[in-house]
C-alpha cells in the first residue's frame, strides 16, 4: 500500500506539488498548512493565468538565494506562533487572581487558542486562494498582534477567550500555514534540509518565549506583558513581507470576468444566490475534508481516531507544567527554564531525527516508531508523580522532549504513507478539524480535575493514560490491519498464479509503472 502510494505520488505530475507541500507540513509540526498549499498555488494561478507555471513547469525553485531569507522568516514565524501557547502558563496564576477564575475556566484561554490555530485551516485556504501566501501571513501577524494587545485591556475571562483565544489563534493559523507552504516553492533539491531547519522554529519559540514572558511578567505584570507580546507578534508581518511569490503576475490587462465561465453566471442568476453558496460550501467540504477516506480507508480511520484521542492529553502537560512547579514553591524563573530546556531538546534532536527517519530501513515502519514514541511519551508523564523538585522535572522535560521530537517528526509522514498523495491535503484537513475538538476540551477537563482534587499531579497521570493508550491502540490496530493485508495479498497472489503463464502480448500496458521519479 505504501509502495503504491509512493509510485502514484512520484509518477503523477499533477500531484508533485502536493508531495512537496506534504513534506513542508510533516517537518513543520503542526498541523494544516497543506490545505493552504493547494489554494496557495491556485491563488498564484489566478494572478498569473498560467497553470503550467504553477505546477513547476515554467518556474524553477532557486534552492537558495532569496530562499534562505524565506527559510529564516519561516523559522521566526513558527517560533512566534506555534511556540506561543506554551508561555501562557507563566501568566496562569495572575489570570486566576485577576478574574477570580477556576483552573478549568483559566485553561480555556490556551485551549481555545490552540484549537482555533488548527481548526482555522479551511478559512486559511480560502484566504490563500484569494490573497496568496504573502498577504495571508501578514494578515495573520496583524490579527495575532491586535488580539494580544486587546487582551491587555480585557475586564473578564470571557473577553479574554475572544481576544487571546479566537482572534490571536486565528492570526496564528493565518501566519504559520502559508509560511511553511511557500517554503516548498523555494526549495526542491534541498527541501529535506530546509524542512528540517524550519521544524526547529517551534522549538526555538519554546526555548525563548518563556524567558521573555517571565521577564515581562516580572517587570510589567500580565497586562503590560500581553501588550508588549502583541507588538512582538507583529513581526510576523515583517517575515511575511519577505515571502515574495516566485511566479510573476501576467496578463494583468485581462478583464476579471473572463476567468468566470458564462454558464456559471447564468446558473447563479437562475437558481439564486443561496443555492450557489450552498453548492460552494459542499464543494469546499469535499475538497478540504476527506470523508471518503474516513469511510473507505481503514488505515486512515484508525489513525484519525488514535490521533484525535491522543490530542486530548498530548499538549496538556505543557499548559500545567509551570503552575505545577510554582505550586510546589519553585521560583517562576526556574519553572520557565523548564520550558526553555524542552525547546532546546527539540532544537538539538529534531534535525537528526528528520534525517534518520528518511533512511531506507524505516520505510514501512514509520507507524510503529511513531506509536512507540507515543507510548514512551505517555509513560514519561508519570515521572512528575515522583516529585516536583527541579531535578525530577528536569528529567521529565528531557524525556518528554525526546519523545515529542519523534512524534512531531513522524506524525504527518505516517499520514503520507496511508493515503494517496492526491488525497493528502483533504485527509489532513479532516484530521486537523477532528483533533481541534480534543485540543479544545483537553485543558479545561484537566482544570476540572485540579479544581476537584486540589492536586496537579493527577493531571499528569491522566495524560499518561490517554497518550500511552493511544499509542497502544495505534500499534495493535496497525499490526492487525497489516496482518490482514498481507493475508489478503498472499491469497491474491495464489489466485493470480494461473494468469502468469499467459503470453506477454496479452499484458496490458496500463499495468506497467516506473520506479523513477
Amino acid at each position: 500500500m505504501t509502495q503504491q502510494n509512493g509510485i502514484r505520488g512520484s509518477s503523477d505530475p499533477s500531484s508533485h506539488s502536493e508531495t512537496s507541500k506534504a513534506f513542508d507540513l510533516a517537518n513543520g509540526l503542526d498541523h494544516d498548512e497543506v490545505q493552504g498549499a493547494a489554494d496557495c498555488e491556485r491563488g498564484r494561478g489566478s494572478e498569473s493565468g498560467d497553470p503550467v507555471a504553477i505546477m513547476g513547469g515554467a518556474v524553477t525553485a532557486p534552492d537558495g538565494g532569496w530562499g534562505w531569507v524565506v527559510l529564516v522568516a519561516t523559522i521566526l514565524v513558527l517560533a512566534l506562533t506555534l511556540g506561543f501557547p506554551s508561555c501562557v502558563g507563566i501568566f496562569y496564576t495572575d489570570l486566576q487572581n485577576e478574574f477570580h477564575a477556576s483552573n478549568s475556566e483559566t485553561s480555556w484561554v490556551p485551549s481555545i487558542m490552540t484549537s482555533v490555530l488548527h481548526a482555522g485551516g479551511p478559512f486559511c485556504s480560502v484566504l490563500v486562494g484569494k490573497l496568496g501566501c504573502r498577504a495571508t501571513v501578514m494578515l495573520g501577524g496583524v490579527l495575532s498582534g491586535l488580539g494580544m494587545a486587546a487582551s491587555s485591556f480585557t475586564h473578564s475571562i470571557t473577553e479574554l477567550y475572544i481576544t487571546a483565544g479566537v482572534i490571536t489563534g486565528l492570526g496564528f493559523c493565518f501566519s504559520f500555514q502559508p509560511a511553511v507552504t511557500i517554503l516548498g516553492h523555494y526549495f526542491v533539491r534541498r527541501r529535506a534540509f530546509a524542512n528540517a531547519m524550519s521544524s526547529t522554529g517551534t522549538a526555538l519559540g519554546l526555548c525563548t518565549l518563556p524567558f521573555l514572558g517571565n521577564y515581562l511578567h516580572t517587570e510589567f505584570g500580565w497586562r503590560g506583558s500581553f501588550l508588549i507580546l502583541g507588538a512582538v507578534l507583529l513581526n510576523c508581518c515583517v517575515c511575511g513581507a519577505v515571502m515574495r511569490p516566485l511566479q510573476p503576475k501576467k496578463h494583468r490587462g485581462q478583464p476579471l470576468m473572463n476567468h468566470t465561465p458564462p454558464p456559471l453566471e447564468k446558473e447563479t442568476k437562475q437558481e439564486g444566490r443561496l443555492r450557489t453558496i450552498w453548492r460552494f460550501l459542499v464543494a469546499s467540504l469535499k475538497e478540504h475534508m476527506a470523508f471518503d477516506q474516513l469511510r473507505n480507508n481503514q488505515h486512515y480511520c484508525v489513525f484519525a481516531i488514535g490521533i484525535t484521542f491522543m490530542m486530548l492529553g498530548f499538549v496538556v502537560p505543557l499548559v500545567y507544567l509551570v503552575p505545577y512547579a510554582t505550586a510546589h514553591s519553585m521560583e517562576p524563573s526556574r519553572a520557565a527554564l523548564l520550558l526553555s530546556i524542552l525547546g532546546i531538546v527539540n532544537i538539538v534532536v529534531r534535525p537528526p531525527f528528520a534525517i534518520m527517519f528518511n533512511m531506507p530501513w524505516f520505510k514501512g515502519r514509520h507507524i510503529y516508531v511513531f506509536a512507540s514514541a507515543l507510548l514512551f511519551n505517555g509513560l514519561s508523564n508519570s515521572i512528575c508523580c515522583i516529585g516536583a523538585g527541579f531535578p525530577v522535572l528536569l528529567a521529565y522535560v528531557v524525556t518528554y522532549g525526546l519523545s515529542m521530537s519523534v512524534v512531531g517528526s513522524l506524525m504527518f509522514t505516517v499520514l503520507m504513507d496511508i493515503v494517496e498523495m492526491r488525497r493528502f491535503p483533504s485527509a489532513l484537513g479532516l484530521l486537523a478539524v477532528m483533533e481541534s475538538i480534543t485540543l479544545l476540551i483537553g485543558p479545561p477537563l484537566a482544570g476540572i480535575l485540579v479544581d476537584r482534587t486540589k492536586q496537579y499531579f493527577y493531571v499528569f497521570i491522566a495524560c499518561s493514560a490517554v497518550v500511552a493508550s493511544s499509542g497502544l491502540f495505534l500499534m495493535l490496530s496497525f499490526l492487525w490491519l497489516d496482518k490482514k493485508e498481507r493475508k489478503a495479498s498472499k491469497q491474491g497472489n495464489l489466485s493470480a498464479q494461473p494468469e502468469a503463464v499467459k503470453p506477454a502480448a496479452d499484458a496490458s500496458p496500463v499495468c506497467e509503472y516506473s520506479d523513477l521519479p
